[in-house]
């Protein structure tokens, strides 16, 4: 166990400039968006930015790209936040019906088999099904999230659960911690947002 510590400190003090304020950048964007402040938007769009730098630098194109879509995405979740609500936005938080479930995880798993079968092996991909599974399954829940739907943060705590055991077991112990970190505060978002869509419908029943 001490090697691990030992592992997570080398990573925390060995990470560049850029590594450190994509760190810094994504654990304020996630704690915002629990409190589902509007500033989670532009410190998201920051974050995905410095991450695509980081990909590309790190010769992952795909994900680089997947950056980009999380760039349009928050930037359409922003828009869609304050559309027709003025400075102070309170766009609710929902649930998703059964339908909608099933839509998302058809959609979602499809992905992730297409992405594993066809993009993978074209890419050379150590891990294709992981990978693929985080891509799609990431965009299925950042699009969830910009909607302001509650059951993004279940697919962000099955993203963060599969990053974590993947990198623990090819021994990467710095990076499979900071998704135990994501993981955490994905549960904290859960619980927070749970809270917020009881109120949203004691609301609607009160007003019925």
């Amino acid at each position: 166990m001490d090697a691990v510590w030992q592992s997570i400190w080398s990573g925390l003090r060995g990470a560049s400039w850029l590594d450190q304020a994509n760190l810094a950048l994504g654990l304020l964007g996630v704690a915002l968006m629990i409190r589902q402040s509007l500033w989670a938007f532009p410190v998201g769009l920051a974050a995905v930015s410095v991450q695509g730098v980081l990909f590309w630098r790190s010769q992952f194109p795909a994900d680089a790209l997947l950056q980009v879509f999380f760039f349009v995405t928050l930037a359409w979740g922003w828009w869609h936040w304050v559309k027709d609500k003025g400075a102070a936005p309170e766009l609710p938080v929902t649930r998703l019906s059964a339908r909608g479930w099933v839509v998302v995880l058809g959609v979602a798993t499809l992905a992730t088999v297409l992405w594993a079968r066809e993009i993978g092996p074209r890419l050379q991909a150590a891990m294709p099904w992981r990978d693929a599974f985080i891509a799609a399954f990431s965009v299925a829940a950042q699009v969830l999230q910009v909607r302001k739907n509650l059951e993004n943060w279940w697919l962000w705590i099955a993203v963060n659960l599969v990053a974590v055991a993947s990198y623990w077991s090819a021994e990467l112990a710095y990076t499979a911690f900071l998704y135990a970190v994501y993981l955490v505060l994905a549960f904290v978002g859960w619980r927070s947002w749970a809270r917020a869509a009881e109120k949203t419908a004691a609301r609607s029943g009160n007003a019925a």
